[in-house]
């Protein structure tokens, strides 16, 4: 994968970085949102592909992207697709500080040393590249503006931003109310997006003992599971924790 473009992880960070403070937009959820954004950059290197509300490896050659490849290598290790609401409720720890230190070495980011009540370091990160930003936000602001819809990327990094809660971060206000209502609308044009973007707002809500049927033409539909009593389905969510945390 030639580094011409930017990913979509990277993208969706520098949404979400906030030029006046220079922190990050929704931490917490966007650790979910940059993990499933490596999923949809799979899917568009041809490396993964839905299947219902899971996620298949079809084609395990390496894209060039460390991280992206370190994410392809887990996946290729499962042997069997894994569950989208699975994979990005997984450990995932230091994500959000990995795309940070590369976008900084990539000179789009420069990190702005502090201290928290003069006692606690703390690290800020200013974007550089305001070109870059103001590329990506117009992209977003088009597809809203305008109604067309939008290329499979763009879509894919809308609706990973509504799944996040970047809306009120990026359209605030009860003025931004109309753009942040089309935001969440642009999901549908982006099939893996939009599974991915489900998946992340499924964990963020507790949601993954059922199977959610697929988004129309993004593979076939998972049929009903019996409900299981509640015991069956905690014991049932840590056993899949516990494989994720075992790979």
């Amino acid at each position: 994968m030639g580094r011409s473009r930017r990913t979509l992880p990277e993208e969706l960070l520098l949404l979400a970085l906030d030029p006046t403070t220079g922190t990050t937009a929704q931490p917490q959820s966007l650790d979910l949102g940059l993990a499933g954004a490596q999923l949809v950059e799979l899917a568009l290197a041809g490396r993964i592909a839905p299947d219902g509300d899971r996620i298949a490896v079809v084609m395990a050659r390496p894209t060039g992207d460390p991280t992206l490849d370190s994410a392809l290598e887990l996946l290729r290790r499962r042997g069997s697709p894994v569950r989208a609401v699975h994979w990005i409720g997984g450990p995932r720890l230091g994500l959000r500080q990995t795309y940070l230190s590369h976008l900084e070495r990539c000179g789009m980011v420069h990190a702005v040393a502090g201290q928290m009540c003069g006692v606690l370091p703390t690290t800020r990160y200013q974007a550089t590249e305001s070109v870059i930003c103001r590329e990506i936000r117009s992209r977003l602001d088009s597809a809203i503006r305008t109604g067309v819809p939008p290329d499979p990327r763009t879509a894919a990094l809308a609706a990973l931003a509504h799944a996040v809660g970047l809306g009120k971060h990026l359209y605030p206000g009860n003025e931004g109310r109309s753009s942040r209502s089309r935001l969440r609308d642009l999901i549908r044009h982006d099939p893996m997006g939009g599974l991915v973007a489900h998946a992340v707002m499924d964990v963020q809500n507790g949601v993954a003992a059922q199977p959610r049927r697929a988004p129309a033409g993004g593979g076939r539909p998972q049929s009903a599971v019996p409900m299981q009593s509640q015991p069956q389905q905690t014991q049932s969510r840590r056993d899949g924790m516990a494989r994720l945390a075992a790979h």
